[in-house]
């Protein structure tokens, strides 16, 4: 294993050369995928450092054991430390997924129960924004279509950090999220107090560092402008600011009505487009490459029921991970870490076997 990390020593080296050039920085994206790229490789060279320095303290320790008995506890106390730090590298030098450091843009629709699930739609929506800020992430609300009831059909939302390091990225933790999420509780709309079950869904995409990264010609894309529409249907524009963007050779279609300008909405617009042809390029790619590779958490069935929230019980449950907890008013609140991690071990644990499995 620790020869492994010898050629990570190099690209260590190299990239602090690199980051050290001033003209890199005039490439907003090449900057912070190499900036991305040395975080991720420095906790790799500090781990690596970790087991070095300790191997030899036990090898010292071992020394001065033989000549005094009295070392013996501090060879003991050495093993268990080495056990603990090798164990963090070895985690550390599982294949991450380049996407781990990016934004997210998220989109949740309402599916299955009408009004309660678009009301389903908002709580998730809040659960997000305040999950969000407990990790000091910044949300942005790019588009909304809400229901009479003051739910949401459907919404997008921009989830940013500021910091470099994949392992906290945005991505890193929201990419479990993608799916169907199921819902039972006592509708508002209900009057008899009989338990309903509904669903909405939840797509994740990494969003695109820059324009240029994913290139799309104009003469690929039509786009419709239209006025936007509130609840019910009405006008709450009188002139064509929402706009539809189709681009014609995937068929993807984005539209946005959020902003008073068409040009704030076109820009929008363009941001989810080159996020959904970010993803669309990266799941064909994943089709091709061994299953092995492949995250067994983080899957493209966007149309795999992840989670179940039952209100009644205050019980959440994720049915990948198996994790089952008894607060669901705190996770409603925010408190989504435990579910997270619960994904991100899962996950790990599965590249671990599938790396064991290539040896």
């Amino acid at each position: 294993m620790l020869d492994s990390v010898q050629p990570l020593l190099a690209e260590h080296l190299a990239l602090q050369t690199q980051l050290s050039d001033s003209s890199i920085h005039g490439n907003p994206a090449l900057a912070k995928k190499l900036n991305r790229r040395y975080a991720e490789v420095s906790a790799i060279v500090s781990a690596y450092n970790s087991v070095v320095s300790i191997t030899d303290d036990l090898a010292a320790a071992k020394e001065l054991a033989k000549e005094d008995e009295a070392f013996a506890e501090e060879v003991t106390t050495t093993e268990e430390k080495l056990v603990t730090a090798t164990e963090k590298l070895r985690r550390l030098l599982i294949p991450r997924d380049p996407d781990d450091g990016r934004d997210v843009i998220m989109e949740i629709k309402a599916g299955e129960g009408g009004a309660e699930s678009a009301l389903f739609a908002a709580d998730l929506l809040r659960m997000y924004i305040q999950y969000a800020n407990s990790k000091g992430w910044k949300t942005e609300i790019l588009d909304k279509n809400e229901s009479d009831l003051g739910g949401y059909k459907d919404v997008q939302i921009a989830i940013k950090s500021n910091t470099t390091d994949p392992a906290q990225g945005v991505f890193a933790h929201l990419k479990y999220e993608g799916g169907v999420h199921r819902v039972q509780r006592v509708p508002v709309t209900e009057t008899q107090g009989r338990i309903h079950t509904s669903a909405a869904g939840v797509l994740v995409f990494p969003e695109v560092d820059a324009p240029e990264e994913v290139e799309i010609s104009q003469n690929d894309l039509r786009i419709d402008v239209y006025r936007s529409s509130g609840p019910g249907g009405q006008s709450v524009n009188t002139t064509d600011s929402a706009v539809r963007i189709t681009h014609l050779p995937t068929g993807i279609v984005v539209s946005m009505q959020n902003e008073k300008s068409q040009l704030q909405n076109r820009e929008a617009a363009m941001r989810v487009l080159r996020a959904r042809i970010l993803a669309a390029q990266q799941e064909a790619l994943e089709a091709e490459q061994s299953a092995a590779r492949k995250s067994q958490v983080k899957s493209v069935d966007r149309s795999e029921r992840i989670r179940t929230y039952n209100f009644p019980e205050n019980r959440i449950a994720d049915h990948r991970t198996g994790y089952k907890a008894y607060n669901l008013d705190q996770v409603m609140d925010g408190a989504l870490e435990p579910v997270v991690q619960s994904a991100i071990q899962v996950d790990e644990e599965a590249r671990l076997a599938a790396l064991g499995g290539e040896k």
